[in-house]
This record gives C-alpha cells, sequence and structure tokens, in this order.
C-alpha cells in the first residue's frame, strides 16, 4: 500500500490510456466502437464515465481488463497499468491481473451469477483463487465480504442460491465478489442500477471507504449523472466512441460546455423537477382549492374523504388491508411480503410504489395484475372484486390491465418479429379480422414513435429504447384502462429514458391511461406520478400526493429515502 501512496504523490498514474481504439468484426464488416481514446485514472481516484447506451463507455472499460468479445480487437494505443501496456499482453498475465489486481462488478447479477451454485461459494472461489483466504478461514472472510457489501444476515445469505435473492441482493452479492480481493483498480459497469437509494447509498459508501483506505482506484461506469458527480472527481463523457469532455465532475454537470453533455444534464431526472405535464395542467394544480388536494391525497391513501365538501374522486383501483404471506422452506416463520397495505389509483392519473428492494411494491404490483394471489385483503377494479374473478369476467379483466416490465429483453420472445409481438395479444383475444389487426400494429408503432420498418425487425436488432417502445406498444394494444409498470426505465440511459417518460405521458393524457408506477428512483418518480406511496418492510409508511411527498415528507423513512438520492444536492441548470 505504501507505493500506491507514493506512486499518487508522484503524480504518475495508476491507469494511462492513450489513443485506444477498438473495433469489432461484424457481417457487414468491421466496426469502430471507440476512437483515440485518452484518459488517466490515479490511485485513490474515482473517474465516472457517462454518456448513453452505445457511446463506448463499456467497450472502453472491457478494453482494459482485457474483457472484449471475441470479434472485438484493441486496433491502436496503449493501456498502461502500473506501468505495464496490457494491450497484446498473453492470457496467463491477463488472468493473473484480473481479480486480483484490477476487480471488475459487471451490470446484469443473473448472467454473472452460476444459478447452481450458493452465493458463500462463488464469493470463496474468488478469495481462495487469489490466496487472499486460505480453507480454515475462507467462511468467516465470505461473511465479512457479503456484509461490507451491505447485504444482511451474510451469513445466512451465504448459504443461498441467486434465485433465492431479490434483483437488489444479488447485484450486491456480485459487487461482493469484486471487492472481495481488495483490488488496486476497480471497473465498476452500473454497479448500482438495481438498487435502491439507500441500499445503493452503502454500496457507494463502501467504493469511497476502499479509495480513503487502500488507495483503490476505481473507473465507474454509469448512466446516473448526479451519481457520477456525487462520487466521482472526474468525469469522462463520451458519444459515439470518443471523448467528448471531461475534467472536474461537478464543474462539467453543474455547467457542461459541449451540446452533447448539456443534452445529458437537461435529460437527467431530478427531485427538484416538476411533473411532466403542460403548463395548464400545472396552473390549474396551482390554482385547485386545497380540499380539493387533500381529497385526491386522502384517496391515494385508500381512505375515505372526510367533510364531503370536496368533489368525489372516481377510483379506477381501490386496494384494502392486501397482505400476501408466504411460507419459507425448513422454517417455522412464514415471511410477510406484503402486510395490510391500502390505495387507491384515481382514474387517469399515476399512482407510484417506492421502497428499497424486498419492500413489498412489486409483488403489490403481481397481486393487482392478478399473477400472484393474496393471502387477505380485497382489490377492486372498476367496481369488480379482482380476487373474484373468473372465465369471461377474467378475460376482459386482463385486457383493461396490461403490464410494463423492467427488462425488455427479458419480456419480449426473441423468436419473434416486432410485428408479430406487438399484435400476439390482438391475435390471442381475436380483435377484428387479421386485416384490422395489421392496421392496429402499424397505429401502435406510429403511437410510440417507431418506423413502421421495425415490423420485420427482430428484439436483438433494435435498442434497449427500442425495445421498451415495443412493450409498451403491445402493453396499449388491447386498449388498457390500466398499465402496471414495474421500473419500465431503470435499465435505460438519461436520454431514453427521458423520452419514454415524455412518451408515457403523453399517451396518459391522449388515451386517458391510469397507472401504478413501480420504481426505486425518486427522481423519476417525481416526473411521473400524481400520488405516492412509499412502502417499508411491506407496509405503507407514507401516502400523499407527490409534491407533498417531495416538499414535505412527514416519514423518517421517506426523508431518509430522499436524503439517499445521489447528487439531490447539486445546482444543475442548463
Amino acid at each position: 500500500m505504501p507505493r500506491h501512496n507514493e506512486r499518487a504523490a508522484a503524480g504518475t498514474p495508476l491507469l494511462q490510456v492513450r489513443d485506444v481504439a477498438v473495433q469489432f468484426q461484424t457481417v457487414d464488416g468491421p466496426v469502430r466502437a471507440v476512437e483515440s481514446v485518452d484518459l488517466d485514472l490515479a490511485a485513490g481516484e474515482t473517474l465516472a464515465i457517462v454518456g448513453e447506451s452505445g457511446s463506448g463507455k463499456s467497450t472502453t472499460a472491457m478494453a482494459v481488463i482485457g474483457l472484449l468479445p471475441g470479434n472485438g480487437r484493441v486496433t491502436q494505443g496503449s493501456i498502461r497499468f502500473e506501468g505495464e501496456d496490457l494491450v497484446g499482453a498473453p492470457e496467463s498475465v491477463m488472468r493473473g491481473i484480473r481479480g486480483g489486481s484490477i476487480g471488475l462488478v459487471p451490470q446484469d447479477p443473473m448472467s454473472n451469477l452460476n444459478p447452481v451454485t450458493k452465493i458463500g461459494t462463488q464469493v470463496a472461489e474468488a478469495l481462495l483463487a487469489h490466496g487472499v483466504a486460505t480453507k480454515r478461514d475462507v467462511d468467516r472472510r465470505v461473511v465479512e465480504t457479503l456484509e461490507a457489501a451491505g447485504l444482511p444476515n451474510a451469513a445466512e445469505r451465504a448459504k443461498q442460491y441467486p434465485h433465492e435473492f431479490s434483483g437488489g441482493m444479488r447485484q450486491r452479492a456480485l459487487i461482493a465478489i469484486g471487492l472481495a480481493c481488495r483490488p488496486r483498480l476497480l471497473i465498476a459497469d452500473e454497479p448500482t442500477s438495481a438498487l435502491d437509494v439507500t441500499v445503493q447509498k452503502t454500496i457507494l459508501d463502501q467504493l469511497q471507504r476502499m479509495t480513503d483506505e487502500l488507495g483503490t482506484a476505481v473507473m465507474l461506469i454509469t448512466l446516473d449523472l448526479g451519481l457520477a458527480a456525487e462520487r466521482a472527481s472526474r468525469v469522462v463523457v463520451m458519444h459515439r466512441g470518443r471523448i467528448v469532455e471531461q475534467g472536474n465532475a461537478r464543474q462539467i454537470l453543474e455547467d457542461p460546455q459541449q451540446p452533447y453533455t448539456q443534452a445529458l444534464v437537461k435529460a437527467a431526472p431530478s427531485v427538484a423537477a416538476v411533473r411532466l405535464r403542460p403548463e395548464v395542467f400545472r396552473a390549474r394544480e396551482r390554482s385547485a382549492a386545497q380540499g380539493a388536494r387533500d381529497a385526491a391525497a386522502t384517496a391515494a391513501e385508500g381512505k375515505p374523504v372526510e367533510g364531503g365538501e370536496a368533489e368525489p374522486v372516481d377510483n379506477i383501483v381501490e386496494v384494502e388491508g392486501l397482505t400476501k404471506v408466504y411460507p419459507i422452506r425448513g422454517r417455522k416463520e412464514d415471511f410477510t411480503a406484503v402486510d395490510d397495505v391500502s390505495f387507491a389509483i384515481p382514474r387517469g392519473q399515476t399512482v407510484a410504489i417506492v421502497g428499497e428492494s424486498g419492500s413489498g411494491k412489486t409483488t403489490t404490483a403481481r397481486m393487482l395484475l392478478k399473477i400472484v394471489e393474496p393471502t387477505s385483503g380485497s382489490m377492486t377494479f372498476d367496481g369488480q372484486d379482482v380476487a373474484s374473478l373468473k372465465g369471461r369476467q377474467l378475460r376482459e379483466f386482463r385486457q383493461k390491465v396490461q403490464p410494463i416490465f423492467q427488462d425488455p429483453y427479458s419480456s419480449l420472445n426473441p423468436m419473434f418479429t416486432i410485428e408479430r409481438i406487438i399484435s400476439e395479444p390482438l391475435d390471442f383475444y381475436k380483435r377484428g379480422s387479421s386485416k384490422d389487426r395489421a392496421a392496429r400494429v402499424r397505429t401502435l408503432l406510429d403511437d410510440v414513435a417507431l418506423p413502421q420498418t421495425m415490423l420485420r425487425r427482430y428484439p436483438s436488432e433494435l435498442s434497449g429504447g427500442q425495445r421498451q417502445r415495443v412493450a409498451i406498444a403491445r402493453a396499449l394494444a388491447l386498449g388498457p384502462d390500466l398499465i402496471v409498470c414495474d421500473e419500465p426505465v431503470s435499465a435505460l440511459d438519461v436520454l431514453v429514458q427521458d423520452q419514454i417518460l415524455r412518451l408515457l405521458g403523453d399517451l396518459q393524457r391522449e388515451y386517458g391511461l391510469s397507472y401504478l408506477f413501480i420504481s426505486h428512483d425518486l427522481a423519476v418518480v417525481r416526473l411521473i406520478s400524481d400520488y405516492v406511496c412509499v412502502m417499508k418492510d411491506g407496509a405503507l409508511v407514507e401516502a400523499a400526493s407527490s409534491e407533498e411527498i417531495f416538499t414535505n415528507p412527514r416519514d423518517p423513512y421517506t426523508r431518509r429515502l430522499l436524503a439517499s438520492i445521489p447528487g439531490n444536492e447539486l445546482d444543475i441548470a442548463v
């Protein structure tokens, strides 16, 4: 460790990337993914690389660690780590560097965790492979490593498999593996994209401690500009394989000089933002009587309105005392995922449910979709008891309530063309003639701003944002009244995220849609929601209008969530 400090003091970068270009060989010929990239990273420094999907930021990071796909290679330049050029280094040398000297936290935990191996065993493999632990003390070191990554009950969790973890817990396990050997350089590719803000803060605090105590450098690949500004000392902005701007993190994001950086900052959601709606809606809100606002907020809580003077709220959904209990194999005590939750969704408006991973928000949504049956409580949709729906009534309910899931690639059949994906619900419910259905599909593509040329393509040929638009078009196909959006923009970069949120707002106004919006990103929730329900450990701790939640939160847990948002104190104005 002393030599790391001496190196930093001497001003010699731990990592030097000079004039690097990366090329991929495709069926259509060579494609240059990265062009003439120059960057330095000192020991103990955190450098963030930001940019939209396809900008080359992850490709640059994978070039550093020598993990480019088989059809990719570095065609020019040098990548020096502690003075040694890694370009062209033998695989035997790179295997010694990976994990021990350079750690990696990849983005997708399900693709990078072995589904048939216990989490503790996977952490132990990393510790033993690099000589960080012995067989005698490896179990203790596994528990310490999982605890450092923010996993509660680490000793028990180490004995579980990835499928027994929530998405956020799987991401934390992957981070534990990346940090296991305390590398000198950690490449973190979207390490917290699947995590709620409080757990995200735990992980980022751990990375900060490593930087301060061990002299570990961090290369942070992220779509979150607030996170980049708050956690990195310097930011590199990439666009179409090139660096367009780099320098002091806060200076760049508070006063960007390049048009592309300005567009990124402008598109980034913020808790200080207002609801995405025309000015006429905002003016109407400001002039509305306080009684009406209180009535709407009370309706969002699922409680009767007192006084009777305010105009009654037309609720499309009413949930009362909703509870879901799961029996746990090998344990006497059951697990209560949702505990006595009550709320309502006013017709034509958006109610968001926020909370940490495991708070019960997705389970609540699945019960409303009738994918999961509740243990107790009631749910009504348009006055009908959802639990009692069967036969024809259930078929009608399925057509009126549609989901949009988090990962559009996993929710779209990769063997179907876009045309078949969108027409599938129309075919299943036999809506009109084949000619009518074909015309409906083309109208839906127009609604989500996709060209007609997409019809013959497959999901693998589309970008993440385009795939999510296809998922939205499919959800709209049957003309639903309610759409349940489960983390629909969490995997998208800020520019595409901004487009999708605005699209959802436009479609809501055009078709009078109601939304139940599930998210761990409070800045996104501020943009899309009329009312917010905050959940913790399966229970509803606070429910009110979006304005009230974000300007005057009453519950300490809500205040803690808001305080944990990266970059929430930045003064960003473009």
